[in-house]
């Protein structure tokens, strides 16, 4: 039988914290106990922060972001370009736009990837939001800023055929060698899309 170093309280604040992406047992525990440690200057507004997020976090009703107000503040930002949205597949994504600062314009979040694997369908995205939005006079196009994987190009084919009869332009991200990336150590299907996508110099 394992020993046990700390109470049933600490024991479960590891768990939980070892259920956070890039955390392990040794590292939730590590940060459990740097919590304890510093309870009152970073333990007590940890807490408070996560009992505000759970209070006041809401899934904008328009686009799919997440913010303390709804519809989002990226929806309500009259300087936004309203001609274009962008799609992406998780608030991540959009959250790492904005960061980039590469647009002004409104989002829609799909909440994920087609992954017949996964048993992730049409229904349990928000494609057909997507659609309805598409259908707007003020909508004139669709950037498709999904992964270049097989899920998020599966999902970009699929989105572009039920966008046909809209009469938006559909776009999609550029797919090529990185900024500082070297093509030695680049794969293959890196290598071929940036030989099919080059442009004039």
């Amino acid at each position: 039988m394992p020993a046990v170093a700390a109470g049933p309280e600490i024991e479960r604040l590891i768990q939980l914290l070892a259920r956070l992406p890039g955390l392990g047992p040794r590292s939730a525990r590590r940060a459990a106990l740097f919590l304890i440690k510093k309870r009152e200057l970073v333990m007590a507004p940890l807490a408070a922060a996560l009992q505000t997020a759970i209070d006041k976090i809401e899934v904008c009703k328009i686009c799919g972001n997440i913010d303390t107000q709804n519809p989002c503040t990226v929806c309500t930002d009259t300087r936004r370009d309203p001609s274009a949205i962008v799609v992406v597949a998780d608030v991540a994504d959009l959250w790492a736009l904005e960061r980039a600062h590469a647009i002004n314009a409104r989002y829609h979040v799909l909440g994920g990837t087609l992954s017949p694997l996964d048993g992730v369908g049409p229904d349990d995205l928000t494609i057909d939001a997507l659609v309805k939005r598409a259908h707007d006079p003020s909508v004139h196009e669709i950037i498709l800023a999904l992964n270049a994987t097989v899920d998020g190009q599966s999902t970009a084919h699929y989105v572009t055929d039920l966008l046909h009869d809209a009469q938006v332009k559909v776009t999609r991200l550029a797919h090529g060698v990185p900024v500082g990336g070297e093509l030695d150590y680049l794969d293959e299907g890196t290598l071929a899309a940036a030989i099919r996508s080059r442009t004039p110099f």
